[in-house]
């Protein structure tokens, strides 16, 4: 069994991080869309709490973590409203590179808290890493969504959900292991998060399909 009481502070640290890091690439998501405030703020919020929410109905974990959390919807509407103005001054150029950055922070964090809340929770190995991997990756797909967009962790063919698969494992890994729980949590998120920034960098990409 995990460590109850280090995993209580260490958890909304992390998952914190992971919050803004969602959240700013559905802003950047959205930016690119040309998306108004409502139009951010939806998207940012869906990317940010999404994954989180899914999983918690599954583990029915009450109350959901931006019930329990409200303040960080403030924190979101303000950054929603802040990059507008910005956006709008400055005239940034939005590139999808930028956005794929935080995602993969995100991507990373996301995976190591699903996975530790579901071990925590004595759910079997398989079934943690599959909600490290709902939560991380769920997000997304309401982001792209929202956004009218296929969702890229179904089409662009790069590993993405693979990762969060594999990195939701070292979690796994270090909990039948006896590993504290802050070197499962940050083991999981770095091996996460690397392997997504190698398969960006590499341009790697999954078997897809033949033909017409």
């Amino acid at each position: 069994m995990l460590s109850a009481q280090p995993l209580m502070h260490l958890l909304p640290v992390v998952e914190a991080a992971a919050t803004l890091a969602f959240a700013a690439s559905g802003l950047i998501a959205a930016a690119r869309k040309k998306l108004d405030v409502v139009g951010l703020c939806v998207v940012a919020t869906l990317a940010a709490f999404g994954g989180g929410t899914l999983r918690d109905v599954l583990l029915d974990r009450r109350p959901f973590y931006w019930v329990e959390h409200s303040p960080w919807l403030w924190v979101i509407l303000g950054l929603c409203i802040a990059a507008t103005f910005l956006l709008r001054k400055r005239h940034l150029a939005i590139t999808e590179r930028a956005m794929q950055w935080p995602d993969a922070l995100g991507l990373g964090l996301f995976t190591a808290v699903g996975t530790q809340l579901a071990l925590a929770q004595a759910m079997p190995p398989i079934v943690a890493v599959l909600m490290g991997v709902i939560t991380a990756v769920f997000g997304g797909v309401l982001r792209d969504i929202a956004c009218n967009e296929v969702p890229k962790v179904f089409s662009d063919h790069q590993p993405y959900a693979v990762c969060a698969f594999l990195g939701g494992w070292v979690a796994a890994a270090g909990h039948q292991l006896g590993w504290p729980s802050e070197a499962s949590l940050a083991a999981s998120a770095l091996v996460t998060c690397v392997l997504r920034v190698a398969a960006m960098v590499s341009g790697l990409k999954l078997p897809g399909w033949r033909g017409q």
